[in-house]
């Protein structure tokens, strides 16, 4: 334990020492089930610009969108100014879409940290070009003005017998017909009650929809994934943990007030599965920002585990969830969040759980950097949830594994947990920004996930199905400290030391079979547990990389061997995103992206302290494969 405390003040040293320059840019992409303490905040960067006419003149109501791991989207303003504030340091692809003009070409903008980029942009009607298409025989687009014939010069044919076939054919009565009769002055299809003219329109020309979508604000991406998971390295290959691929869509849409938001990810095989979701995100320059969504998520499993058919059914294998929340600023050195999410499990004998939380950020002066911040939130969790509900950060996979209760007789009891926090934090020195922090926990019925255990009379479970059942209850109190520095341009650090006090109060209603198979999930009695967060970002844009990882280290990690209380372990998770330049076409961008874990729980900071801690023998997870960005 000696050793263990000695790491907080090097590891604090090793951050605060020089270090060589390189060139690297911060990535602002999250990795899956990244820590970010709360003390760890990015210097960020504003970009601004303004959209331009053809003739120069400015352009008022253009949406300009900034896509990068997240989308960001404004509204110009009468002198064609936009603004976007507080953004992560990172590249952004930027587009501007007006009705009636040709949507510009987007453009990567690098937005620096503690910086202001500019960016112009040019946009032209449509029809100014001087190339608008007209129609020729068989309704094919073409250059040549109606007035024109579409035989030519006869040296510029092909003379064989199919080129003079299809030069002969009967020509539509639509040949002549002029494009702009069914178009207004801004190049749309006239709507209304005009079922024949909308329909002519649609079928004379190929650009329509085309042209429709293009005008259409939508950004997205697309990964195209495969995913695959072993306790040994030597499993990586055998025929029982083959890999599965995933498929992942996500879509955006700004409106001058706000964003809708779509995403969907699939998987087939044994376990076939699916999550969908949809959100709205306000942005009208008010005080309030209120944000809405909804998912649901089901499996359908087809396989052989005993365990895993007798817990549920098919029937019963569906999880939906709302949430709604308002970001209110009332002044300028305070914001209030406040809001709730309640969600249906039908596999729970009480299937509506309902979890409220509020905050409040405060500086005390608006030259100052410090900021005073205090949350409460009571957070009702499934065991099993993980499973069917989207993370709020990192990759998107629908659910993956079976589970079972360790005891048939308590059956899946929810996780209750109350928490209090209030911390402070504050930029120093220009490159720490150093943060404190305290709270208080009361858990009911904490979750302990068993990976890889067999209980009595039965075999172990592979690495596709775990246990859970119920820790016991529990309430701690402690403390944080935080340090974050930007070691050099792109590379940033950060660490974060946390120490907790528990005092288990309820003995486990599943002490028996946990004291079985892995009796270091059973807790009683006093405990202190400390833990030390490390992580590391970074985005080398010679080359186009960007590399996240974390590693964690806790003195409380339950094992399926000791009968004792936790022991010192390690888990982490590192994430490398390749760019592929020669793969862009159009306005779409190419990544490689690869993914290690064996971190189970996506938010190691918003629950219980214990969540991380009694998962026994999680899997390493490997995540691989494409993504396209548009």
């Amino acid at each position: 334990m000696t050793h263990f405390l000695t790491l907080c003040p090097v590891v604090a040293m090793v951050l605060m020492a020089g270090s060589a320059p390189v060139a690297a840019q911060l990535m602002p992409r999250s990795l899956v089930g990244v820590i970010k303490p709360a003390a760890a905040v990015v210097p960020q960067g504003d970009l601004y610009g303004t959209v331009l006419d053809q003739s120069g003149l400015p352009l008022a109501g253009v949406v300009v969108s900034a896509v990068s791991a997240t989308s960001v989207f404004a509204v110009s303003a009468r002198d064609g100014a936009f603004i976007f504030r507080n953004l992560p340091p990172g590249p952004y692809l930027v587009r501007a879409h007006l009705e009636g003009y040709v949507p510009a070409r987007a453009r990567t903008v690098q937005v620096k940290a503690a910086a202001r980029t500019s960016s112009t942009i040019e946009l032209n009607r449509r029809g100014d070009s001087g190339d608008k298409p007209e129609l020729l025989e068989a309704g094919i687009a073409g250059a040549a003005t109606s007035g024109e014939t579409q035989e030519t010069d006869a040296d510029a044919h092909d003379h064989g017998e199919v080129a003079w076939r299809l030069r002969h054919l009967k020509r539509s009565v639509l040949r002549d017909a002029d494009i702009e009769s069914f178009t207004d002055d801004q190049g749309d299809a006239l709507g209304g009650d005009s079922l024949a003219g909308l329909s002519s329109a649609s079928a004379r020309s190929p650009r329509f929809p085309l042209g429709l979508f293009s005008a259409l604000p939508l950004s997205g991406q697309i990964n195209l994934l495969t995913r695959t998971s072993f306790d040994r390295p030597g499993e990586l290959f055998a025929l029982d943990g083959m890999p599965h691929g995933v498929t992942y869509l996500a879509l955006s849409v700004p409106t001058g007030t706000g964003e809708w938001a779509m995403r969907g990810a699939m998987t087939q095989g044994d376990l076939s599965s699916w999550i969908v979701s949809g959100s709205y995100l306000s942005r009208a320059p008010t005080a309030h920002q209120y944000e809405a969504g909804l998912s649901y998520g089901t499996q359908q499993y087809v396989g052989g585990n005993v365990d895993a058919l007798a817990a549920m059914s098919d029937g019963s294998r569906n999880v939906g969830a709302v949430y709604a929340f308002d970001h209110w600023t009332p002044g300028p050195r305070v914001s209030v969040s406040y809001g709730a999410k309640y969600a249906r499990y039908d596999y729970l004998n009480d299937r509506g759980l309902l979890s409220p939380s509020a905050s409040i950020t405060f500086a005390p002066s608006l030259e100052s950097s410090i900021r005073i911040h205090g949350s409460v939130s009571h957070r009702e969790v499934a065991p099993g949830g993980e499973e069917f509900l989207p993370p709020s950060t990192g990759l998107w996979l629908p659910p993956e594994r079976t589970f079972s209760p360790v005891s048939q007789r308590h059956g899946l009891a929810s996780e209750h947990v109350d928490h209090v926090e209030a911390s402070i934090e504050r930029q120093w020195l220009g490159d720490f920004m150093i943060g404190i922090r305290g709270f208080r926990q009361e858990v009911e019925d904490q979750i302990a996930t068993l990976f890889g255990v067999a209980l009595p009379g039965t075999a172990a479970a592979s690495i596709g199905h775990y246990y859970v059942g119920s820790g016991g209850d529990f309430v701690a109190r402690g403390w944080g400290l935080g340090i974050s520095r930007q070691m050099v341009d792109g590379l940033r650090a950060s660490i974060d030391y946390t120490q907790a006090d528990a005092d288990w109060q309820r003995v486990s209603p599943d002490r028996a079979q946990l004291v079985a198979v892995a009796g270091s999930t059973v807790r009683t009695g006093s405990e202190r547990t400390h833990d030390i967060t490390i992580s590391i970002e970074s985005r080398i844009p010679v080359t186009a990389t960007q590399f996240l990882a974390v590693y964690k280290l806790n003195t409380g990690f339950a094992t399926a061997t000791s009968s004792s209380n936790g022991r010192l372990g390690a888990r982490f998770g590192v994430q490398l995103i390749q760019a592929l330049p020669f793969l862009n076409f159009s306005t779409a961008e190419w990544e490689m992206l690869v993914s290690v874990r064996n971190l189970f729980s996506e938010e190691l900071l918003s629950g219980s302290i214990y969540d991380e801690l009694l998962v026994v023998k999680p899997p390493t997870r490997v995540v691989g494969g494409l993504t396209v960005r548009f």
